[in-house]
């Protein structure tokens, strides 16, 4: 669209803005047209409906009440000693009590339309009463074992009404009703069978004669239908039909099937059987008329619509003329570099242009003035100090705090560069937040994995135990904040307040010192600055315990020197006070009295460590005196394993260790399998071939491959690849690779050279 002109757009909005909610008036009219027709036919349609239940339940009412009624009377009751058929006829009076219940079944059907036959079976006898075949014998009768399946449904006393075919092949709806013991001594069931096209007459009218009517039991099957190959089938195999028998109002209507033939679904439930009554009409019909008349609105709509657009170019040429003349006159006036754009697309672009720039402009005035800041406080941590630092911090106390990331070096290492700036950045910007409005708090990244924080407050806004309250809680939080933007737990050192900014830097030096005091009170928590006595501040050394743990190293007894480090550890932690570096003192006197002691033994500490960062190094990085001795352990403990092997032990196993890589160099050698076969460790197999060779094992082997692999391109016409192969490597990259790593050149160009020399 911003390649259009503006009067195109304006013609096209205008235009829209007119014919689409004509458009969807013109719709939405005719679809609630069409939707309120709908509803009134069908509301019509289900209340004939209804009407229509109402009296064939009225009629089958009648039908059980008058059935109920019978099995009140005594007439039961004189054939309630006649066991069998046998018994029956064997006696007059008996076959004369057996026609006076036949008498009241012939009333009884005739009382009510379209009963076809009704009959009296007494419980466990072998005759049967009907209105059909009189009394008879049970085997001469139809079957009667349809009835157990009946009455399963049955709930209370009740009779309940069963859809069948006869075995004339006449379908009927059979009433049960067992006897009720209460009322008569004689058991016994009361059968009355309707014909279905009784129903067909209940449920049809006769101006319906495109209707389509069905009904159905509770569990959807057909009782009755104007298609009479459906009756006693599955009705919900109907898709439609079985989203009406899942419904779960009692009457309704649904609208089903595509647009072109569409029908109306109208159902009524009974409450007292269950059944359902439903009656199909096409819709289409039915609503011949009020689809004319939807198409002559839609007609005078497009009407309408075309007389609109005519007004709407007359009207968008008339608002875009002031547009245009104010693009055509900035177009002339400078220069934007913006084409191929329509007028307001023109201002736009125009207007977004002078954004950026000032968005620009203000990033770098907020870099500039944030790195400003961080420069002024970092040099007055070192001292220097000028006017702008009185604009920063207006309040005369100053206090400063140094948030220290323990174990430093884990933390870098799990962390990279990118992430720790990130890190940085977001512990800076929320430390200030941490702190009350009335307190200025300035946080740099000093390096090393240290914070610092200048506070500086106004001593009239606090008496002195609510400040230091409050400061302690601000720094909690601070120390809390780290540990959820770091996922690492810090140390705080905090200084004494000071009122002159010229102090800052020694306040600084304080806060440092104090983190120090971490080495005996463990990391994780705040310490604040206190006066050290005279006494405190001599040095102690634990002389005693450097020459017990000399005796154990020739004894060669590591538990004993763990234990002595531990008496050297509880004697530090017992003490009033100890510097950090009378600890740091006492513990690399410890390591280098070992090392000179290995030395005198004629033990090369350089070959035995040399796999190992420096010692003193790894000492001085400890923060706390537990990770202190936790780099201590390892360190006896390879001393230890140097004095337990004698040197020909060593020159045996080298000599071994030689020996296996002759003759498997050319193979794929799993080095844990080899120092298996040899006898000892794998990392023993290492030390022993440095010592030796001065080379790790990985490149002593390659080195012995690469010697083999010259003898042969000198010596033999392989190819580099069989060459490459034949010393042990998979694949040509690798050999090249190591080639150039021992001889700096490529086997080819090496192969020239000799080749060459030879000459």
């Amino acid at each position: 669209m911003n390649r259009f002109p503006l009067m195109l757009q304006l013609i096209v909005s205008l235009f829209c803005i007119m014919a689409v909610p004509i458009a969807i008036l013109t719709w939405y009219s005719g679809e609630q047209i069409v939707k309120n027709s709908e509803n009134a036919i069908a509301e019509a349609s289900l209340a004939n409906l209804n009407a229509n239940r109402m009296f064939s339940e009225n009629a089958l009412n009648n039908l059980s009440q008058n059935t109920v009624a019978l099995t009140g009377t005594n007439i039961f009751d004189r054939i309630h000693s006649y066991k069998n058929y046998t018994e029956l006829n064997s006696n007059y009076k008996h076959v004369l009590d057996a026609q006076v219940v036949l008498r009241e079944l012939m009333q009884l059907k005739r009382k009510v339309n379209g009963v076809c036959s009704a009959f009296f079976y007494p419980g466990e006898s072998d005759y049967v009463i009907s209105t059909d075949k009189g009394i008879t014998n049970l085997e001469r009768y139809e079957s009667i074992d349809w009835i157990q399946e009946a009455l399963v449904e049955r709930r209370g006393i009740r009779g309940v009404w069963h859809s069948r075919m006869l075995d004339s092949g006449v379908n009927v709806v059979s009433y049960v009703l067992p006897l009720n013991q209460l009322i008569t001594n004689r058991n016994g069931i009361i059968v009355i069978n309707l014909l279905e096209s009784e129903f067909e007459n209940y449920f049809r009218s006769s101006d319906t004669s495109k209707q389509e009517y069905f009904i159905m039991d509770s569990n959807g099957t057909i009782i009755s239908h104007s298609d009479k190959r459906l009756l006693l089938t599955n009705g919900t195999n109907d898709p439609y039909i079985r989203e009406i028998v899942e419904h779960d109002l009692m009457e309704g209507y649904l609208f089903r099937g595509p647009k072109g033939e569409r029908m109306l679904y109208t159902w009524s439930r009974s409450k007292k059987s269950g059944w359902v009554t439903v009656e199909v009409n096409s819709v289409n019909e039915l609503m011949m008329t009020t689809h004319t008349l939807q198409r002559n609105i839609m007609l005078l709509t497009v009407f309408i619509i075309l007389i609109g657009v005519i007004f709407t170019i007359f009207l968008a040429t008339w608002l875009s003329r002031p547009v245009r003349a104010l693009v055509r006159s900035l177009s002339v006036r400078s220069n934007l570099g913006i084409s191929r754009r329509n007028e307001l697309a023109f201002l736009e672009a125009a207007f977004r242009q002078m954004q950026e720039k000032e968005k620009d402009l203000q990033r770098m005035l907020n870099i500039r003035e944030y790195d400003s800041h961080s420069l002024a406080i970092h040099n007055l941590l070192r001292g220097e100090w000028y006017s702008r630092i009185s604009k920063m911090f207006s309040a005369p106390c100053f206090l400063v705090a140094v948030v220290s990331i323990d174990q430093y070096r884990d933390y870098a290492n799990k962390h990279n560069p990118e992430t720790r700036s990130y890190h940085c950045y977001l512990f800076t910007s929320a430390c200030i937040s941490l702190f009350s409005e009335k307190v200025i708090a300035r946080c740099v990244y000093q390096g090393d994995g240290c914070f610092v924080i200048v506070i500086n407050y106004e001593p009239s806004e606090y008496e002195q135990t609510d400040f230091t309250s409050h400061i302690h809680t601000a720094l909690t939080k601070t120390m809390k904040k780290a540990e959820e933007i770091l996922t690492h737990s810090v140390t705080i050192g905090v200084s004494r307040p000071t009122t002159t900014i010229e102090l800052v830097s020694v306040r600084f030096a304080e806060a440092m010192e104090v983190l120090k005091h971490r080495m005996i009170k463990g990391s994780g928590g705040i310490t604040y600055w206190s006066e050290k006595k005279e006494h405190d501040k001599k040095y102690i050394y634990p002389v005693n315990s450097e020459r017990r743990i000399l005796n154990f190293i020739n004894n060669g007894d590591l538990d004993s020197i763990i234990k002595e480090l531990g008496v050297i550890g509880d004697e530090i932690r017992s003490a009033d006070y100890i510097s950090y570096d009378n600890i740091l003192f006492i513990y690399h006197q410890l390591v280098g009295i070992c090392m000179k002691h290995l030395r005198e033994n004629d033990i090369s500490t350089a070959r035995m460590f040399a796999g190992r960062s420096n010692i003193y190094t790894t000492l001085a990085s400890s923060d706390t005196l537990n990770e202190l001795e936790k780099h201590l352990y390892p360190f006896f403990k390879e001393m230890m394993l140097a004095l337990q092997k004698p040197a020909l032990q060593t020159n045996h196993y080298g000599e071994s260790i030689l020996h296996y890589l002759d003759n498997h160099y050319c193979e794929e050698i799993d080095f844990e399998e080899m120092a298996e076969v040899i006898g000892i460790s794998y990392s023993y197999m290492r030390r022993i071939v440095y010592e030796m060779t001065g080379q790790s094992l990985i490149d002593h082997l390659n080195l012995r491959r690469i010697e083999k692999a010259k003898q042969m391109l000198v010596e033999s016409s392989m190819t580099i690849a069989q060459i490459a192969s034949e010393a042990g490597y998979n694949n040509v990259q690798s050999f090249n690779r190591f080639f150039r790593k021992f001889e700096g050149m490529t086997p080819s160009n090496y192969k020239r050279l000799s080749f060459n020399s030879e000459k």
